[in-house]
C-alpha cells in the first residue's frame, strides 16, 4: 500500500475538521472577536480581557541535519497530546517563508498526523501577512531613494543606505545590485540589495512589537541611514512609520488555525533563527497565554540559535518565562553528528550514536545549566531505531538527571506523545532558575564572548577591522546596552558548517555587527552568513505542481 504524503494526509482531514468559529468558541472567543479568511483560517481582532496565565512550554532541537528531527511536527504532537490529556493546550509556532517551502527545507505545519492545517495555504499565502510585511519593507526604500532625489533635504548619504529592500523567496541575484541606472529622473544612483523577508527588520519589529502603538513607534525607531555628516537617519525623520504601520494593521492580529486533533494554533509572524531571533510574535504568545493553560511554542533551529535569542531577545525584551524545555533529537541526527553519512543512517552504529551524542548534551547542559531551565528531551522515534540505540540515548539523558520520552507523533498524532506531554507537565511544577547569557550593561564585545563560550562552547571571539568599528559607533550612540542576535550556521554550535557533534578548540568570528534599532537588538554576522538565501540545484518548486485544480507535490 503506497503510503500517504504529509499533503494528501492534511488534505483528507479537512473533511473531518471543525469550522474555525468552533475552535475560536473553544478558546471562549466570540464571533466578534474574530475575522473569517474562510472557512478554516481566521484572525483574532480582540484581545480577550483575562487573569488566565498559561505555562509557556519551548520546544527545540540539537543542530540540524539533512536528516531533519522533526522539531515543529515535535511540537505539534506535543500540543494533541495535552489536549488529549485533558488539558486546554494552544500552540503559538510561527509562518512559513516561500523561501525555504520553494527551496530545500519545506514547510513548516508538521508531518504525518500531527500537522497544522489547511497545510497548503498556511505554506504559501496564508493570511497576508508577509506580503505586508514586505510592502512595508519595500515602501520604506521608496520613500528614502524618493527622499534623495527630491533634493534630500535630510543629508543622506546615498553610499550609506544601511536600508535593503526585500522579497520572500531565495534569490542570491539580488544580494548585491546597483539601483537608479538609467535617466536621472529614475533617481540616484547607488549600491542596493534584497533581503528575504524574514530578515527584514520589520519581521523583528513585527514580531516584537506589544501592540499597535508599540509597532508604530518601533518603526519609527528602525536606523536606515547616515547623513554625510556621519548622523543617523530614523525610518521617523521620513515620516514613514504611519504608512508601514497601515499596511501592517491587519497583518498585526494573530492567525488562528487548528490542528488536525483540533487543537487551536495561533502561528503569526516568522524570522529565521540563523539570521534573525526566530521566534513567533509576541502577542500572539502572549494571546496564548491568556487563553490556554499550556502553550507550546517553539523556536527557529537548534537550541544555540533559536532557543538562546527566546530566551536571551524575545523573553527579555517581553518579560516572558518559560516554564519548560523541550530538546528535540533524533537516531539518525545524533549518528550523523557522529560522523555516518546521510544514505546510511538507517543501520545501527552505536559507535557513531556515542560520537554525536554530545551535541546533545551540550544544548541540554545549555537549557539546564546555563538557562536554569527544567529539561525533558523527546526522542523523534523512526522505525529504523534500534533498542539499543534508544537506550543509549535514554542513559545518557538520565545519566544528565533529565527525563526522556520516545515518541511517535508522525504515525500516531498526540496518542503518540502522551508519555512526553505528562513528562512537560511534570517539569513546569519543577524548580525553574531562569537566568539569561547576559547582563544589559555589558559590553557589545562582552555579550557576544559570552554567548560564544557559554552556548557554543567557544573559545573566545575573533572581531574583525569592520566589527570593531562597528562597536566604537555602537558605543557612540549610546546603544551598547541593547541586547545580541547572532547571525550564524545554525548546522553547528561554531561557524563552521562542517564542524559537527560537540566541536572544540574553536573560535566565533565576527565579521560585522549591524544595528536593529526599532528591533531593539545589534546583529552580529559571524562567518559567511547572509540575508539573502539561494535556492539548490534541484529546487522543490520542481516537483510542485497544479493537476485537476489540486496542488500536487507540496511535501
Amino acid at each position: 500500500m503506497t503510503q500517504l504524503t504529509d499533503a494528501q494526509i492534511a488534505s483528507n482531514a479537512l473533511a473531518t475538521i471543525a469550522p474555525i468559529s468552533d475552535i475560536a468558541h473553544k478558546l471562549g472567543l466570540s464571533d466578534d472577536d474574530i475575522e473569517h479568511y474562510g472557512k478554516y483560517k481566521a484572525k483574532i481582532r480582540h484581545t480577550p480581557t483575562t487573569d488566565r496565565q498559561g505555562k509557556l512550554i519551548l520546544v527545540t532541537a540539537i543542530n540540524p541535519t539533512p536528516a531533519g528531527e522533526g522539531k515543529t511536527t515535535l511540537a505539534i504532537g506535543l500540543g494533541d497530546a495535552l489536549t488529549a490529556l485533558g488539558e486546554r493546550a494552544v500552540l503559538a509556532l510561527r509562518e512559513p517563508s516561500l523561501g525555504p517551502v520553494f527551496g530545500i527545507k519545506g514547510g513548516a505545519t508538521g508531518g504525518g498526523q500531527a500537522q497544522v492545517i489547511p497545510m497548503e495555504d498556511i505554506n504559501l499565502h496564508f493570511t497576508g501577512d508577509f506580503h505586508a510585511i514586505t510592502s512595508a519593507n519595500n515602501l520604506l526604500s521608496a520613500l528614502i531613494d524618493n527622499h534623495i532625489h527630491h533634493g534630500n533635504e535630510l543629508g543622506i548619504n546615498p553610499k550609506k543606505v544601511l536600508w535593503r529592500r526585500a522579497l520572500d523567496m531565495n534569490d542570491r541575484f539580488l544580494r548585491h545590485i546597483m539601483g537608479g541606472m538609467g535617466k536621472p529622473s529614475d533617481g540616484v544612483i547607488r549600491p542596493d540589495g534584497f533581503d528575504i523577508t524574514v530578515a527584514s527588520e520589520i519581521m523583528a519589529v513585527f514580531c516584537l512589537a506589544r501592540d499597535l502603538d508599540d509597532l508604530k513607534e518601533r518603526l519609527g525607531n528602525m536606523m536606515v541611514a547616515y547623513r554625510f555628516d556621519n548622523t543617523p537617519v530614523f525610518a521617523k525623520d521620513l515620516h514613514a512609520q504611519g504608512a508601514m504601520t497601515a499596511l501592517l494593521k491587519t497583518a498585526f492580529a494573530p492567525n488562528l488555525v487548528q490542528t488536525m486533533a483540533g487543537t487551536p494554533t495561533l502561528i503569526h509572524g516568522g524570522p529565521f533563527a540563523n539570521i534573525a531571533h526566530g521566534c513567533n510574535s509576541v502577542v500572539a504568545t502572549r494571546l496564548g497565554l491568556a487563553l490556554g493553560d499550556y502553550v507550546v511554542t517553539e523556536a527557529g533551529f537548534g537550541a544555540d540559535l533559536g532557543a538562546e535569542k527566546f530566551c536571551n531577545i524575545k523573553c527579555r525584551l517581553a518579560e516572558l518565562r518559560p516554564d519548560a524545555v523541550v530538546v528535540v533529537a533524533t537516531v539518525r541526527a545524533l549518528k550523523y553528528n557522529g560522523g555516518v553519512a546521510k544514505d546510511d543512517l538507517t543501520g545501527e552504529n552505536l559507535s557513531a550514536l556515542s560520537q554525536g551524542l554530545p551535541n546533545l548534551l551540550k544544548h541540554i547542559d545549555n537549557m539546564k545549566s546555563a538557562f536554569g531551565l527544567p529539561v525533558v528531551v523527546a526522542i523523534n522515534r523512526f522505525v529504523s531505531d534500534s533498542d539499543a540505540e534508544l537506550a543509549l540515548i535514554e542513559q545518557a539523558c538520565h545519566d544528565k538527571g533529565v527525563a526522556v520520552s520516545l515518541c511517535d507523533v508522525w504515525a500516531k498524532g498526540g496518542q503518540g506523545g502522551l508519555d512526553l506531554a505528562q513528562k512537560v507537565i511534570d517539569a513546569t511544577h519543577a524548580p525553574n532558575h531562569f537566568t539569561l547569557t547576559y547582563d544589559d550593561n555589558a559590553s557589545v564585545s562582552d555579550k557576544i564572548t559570552a554567548i560564544a563560550t557559554t552556548i557554543y562552547g567557544a573559545d573566545g571571539v575573533s572581531l574583525s577591522a569592520k566589527a570593531l568599528s562597528d562597536i566604537k559607533a555602537i558605543d557612540k550612540l549610546g546603544l551598547s546596552h541593547l541586547p545580541i542576535c547572532m547571525a550564524k550556521t545554525q548546522y553547528s554550535l561554531s561557524d563552521d558548517t562542517k564542524a559537527l557533534g560537540r566541536p572544540t578548540d574553536f573560535t566565533i568570528s565576527v565579521r560585522e555587527i549591524t544595528i536593529s534599532h526599532g528591533a531593539g537588538f545589534l546583529v552580529a554576522l559571524c562567518g559567511d552568513i547572509m540575508k539573502m538565501p539561494g535556492l539548490p540545484k534541484a529546487p522543490a518548486s520542481m516537483s510542485i505542481d497544479v493537476v485537476d485544480g489540486e496542488i500536487v507535490g507540496l511535501f
